[in-house]
């Protein structure tokens, strides 16, 4: 397996294949994850994004002004535990030297939250229990993305990503920004099917699956000190 994560990532990074060692394609499964959790979100959760906090500080501000069909207190809910979740993965950071090792604890911890959304979305139906889970756990991502910094691969932002593929002349980043654009589309597109056409659950099991398998080829990968 890392041997093709190592060829992958020199496809990304033809320039510098081994400065982030197996890294940018896990981080392109994690912005395929991050569709699939924000179509839960809002298709399933009172129209809340737990990922892109972009448009969720929009729609606060349209629950306040009167639109009946967003919920402030979901808003705030998802914002909270978002911060909450980044604040929680800053802490930790400095305390791990090596960041493909914080890459690996911080997604396996999403994970052990996305699970525990999942058996919570079978047992009860509680959203705010649900929204609250899947923020955390995308703060912790949001965190630990921004920590190690690879270019061109936030896993949840689009908007830099979009505006740098169309202004800059074509040329080793363009491949690793139009996967990080497909993969949040391909994304989107998977949960909201199984969202609208089997539910919760259904939408957040293959969530569990990819942050499971990146978690453990994170753990079994090389260390790099950085």
């Amino acid at each position: 397996m890392t041997s093709s994560l190592d060829h992958a990532a020199a496809r990304l990074f033809p320039d510098d294949p081994e400065h982030h060692g197996v890294l940018p394609p896990l981080l392109v499964v994690l912005t395929f994850v991050t569709g699939l959790v924000d179509a839960v979100s809002y298709l399933g959760l009172d129209h809340v994004f737990v990922a892109n906090m972009t448009g969720n500080v929009v729609f606060l501000g349209f629950a306040l002004a009167g639109y009946a069909q967003l919920s402030a207190t979901a808003s705030l809910l998802a914002g909270g535990a978002f911060v909450a979740g980044a604040w929680a993965g800053g802490r930790l950071a400095p305390r791990v030297a090596d960041r493909v090792r914080l890459f690996a604890v911080l997604v396996a911890a999403h994970a052990a939250l996305v699970a525990a959304a999942l058996v919570t979305s079978v047992a009860v139906d509680v959203d705010h229990v649900l929204i609250a889970l899947l923020a955390l756990g995308m703060g912790l991502q949001n965190a630990v993305v921004h920590r190690i910094a690879v270019p061109d691969l936030t896993t949840t932002v689009l908007t830099r990503t979009l505006t740098a593929l169309a202004s800059d002349r074509p040329g080793p980043a363009t491949l690793r920004r139009s996967l990080s654009v497909a993969a949040m589309f391909a994304g989107a597109l998977t949960g909201g099917l199984l969202q609208l056409d089997h539910g919760t659950p259904a939408a957040l099991a293959p969530a569990l699956a990819l942050l499971t398998v990146v978690a453990l080829a994170a753990a079994l990968a090389p260390r790099t000190r950085r």
